[in-house]
């Protein structure tokens, strides 16, 4: 477990102090904020850090970066925590997915309350280069042709690389076999060695691969085409309308935390997360920052819980 505590100074921001009177209650002036964030060197730990880095001026407190390895781990650790302000958990989609696959002491909707979408990004469709495929019409139509026969990678059994391929072979009307592989690096390997014949993974991942030649770029997962990856179509706009899967990255606090804090919270997050040099630095790494409403955030995880519950369902997938 790793926490970095950030203590950079209130003057850089144009932000009242806060006072007693004001939200992130002052009983204890001494009291650092806690970010639970997912394990280190991956996107939620990063995003964790650029929050930390500028919201810990305007608190006028240190806030610490306590790191877990999965989003349920971190979820145990913070739906419990005292509604004040002071326990946040940013996580991505294991936080509300795996208690759809097996039993935890926790449910997102019941025992936490959303402050902001962090960062999304679409997820990329991708094929070996031998592949007789150029469009996702012709990948459905080969697929149809021979059912069965055509494998995917993933990172792991109910991981979202899994569902979203699942979501797409039940829209599409085809059977693709899954592949489960211990983790990335392995799984693009299966795919550029021709072990497996798609994925529905990473652009992060995959692009350097794709401008190689090795890769075939199909199309990616968001609603609208992306800038992440400019010039690709979309699923949805292929020929399966209403497909949509993103990665999402949230910021949560313990339920019953007062509309208050979470409404500064929710400002002083967003101002982070919408800074010119912030989003830049996120688009630099595959991702989009977001920083919208605590709404928005808790409408899209209902989309995705109701996306993924069926298609969960329809497989018979459960991890218990």
């Amino acid at each position: 477990m790793s926490r970095i505590g950030f203590i950079v100074p209130a003057a850089l921001f144009a932000v009242t102090a806060i006072t007693s009177n004001e939200v992130l209650s002052q009983n204890d002036p001494s009291k650092p904020v806690r970010i639970v964030a997912p394990g280190l060197g991956g996107s939620g730990d990063f995003a964790s850090r650029l929050i930390a880095q500028g919201i810990s001026g305007p608190f006028g407190q240190q806030v610490l970066i306590d790191n877990r390895p999965t989003g349920v781990i971190q979820a145990e650790a913070v739906y419990k925590a005292a509604p004040d302000g002071y326990t946040l958990l940013v996580a991505g989609g294991s936080v509300w997915i795996f208690p759809l696959l097996r039993k935890t002491v926790y449910d997102v909707v019941r025992d936490f309350a959303p402050i902001t979408m962090v960062e999304r990004a679409p997820l990329l469709l991708a094929v070996h280069s031998s592949m007789p495929v150029k469009s996702v019409k012709d990948l459905i139509a080969l697929a149809k042709a021979r059912p069965g026969e055509l494998n995917y990678s993933t990172t792991g059994i109910g991981s979202s690389f899994h569902l979203a391929a699942e979501l797409f072979g039940s829209m599409a009307g085809i059977k693709l076999v899954h592949i489960a592989y211990s983790g990335s690096g392995t799984a693009v390997g299966a795919l550029l060695s021709g072990e497996v014949q798609l994925q529905l993974g990473s652009p992060t991942a995959l692009s350097e691969h794709v401008k190689s030649g090795r890769l075939r770029a199909v199309a990616v997962t968001s609603a609208e085409p992306s800038v992440l990856v400019p010039g690709l179509p979309t699923i949805a706009g292929s020929g399966l309308p209403g497909f949509e899967v993103l990665g999402i990255t949230g910021m949560w606090a313990p339920a019953k935390t007062p509309a208050p804090i979470i409404n500064k919270l929710n400002q002083e997050v967003a101002r982070v997360l919408n800074s010119p040099e912030v989003k830049q630095t996120f688009f630099n790494r595959g991702a989009e920052s977001v920083g919208g409403s605590p709404e928005q955030l808790a409408s899209a995880i209902k989309a995705d819980v109701a996306r993924m519950s069926k298609v969960i369902k329809d497989i018979g997938l459960r991890l218990d």
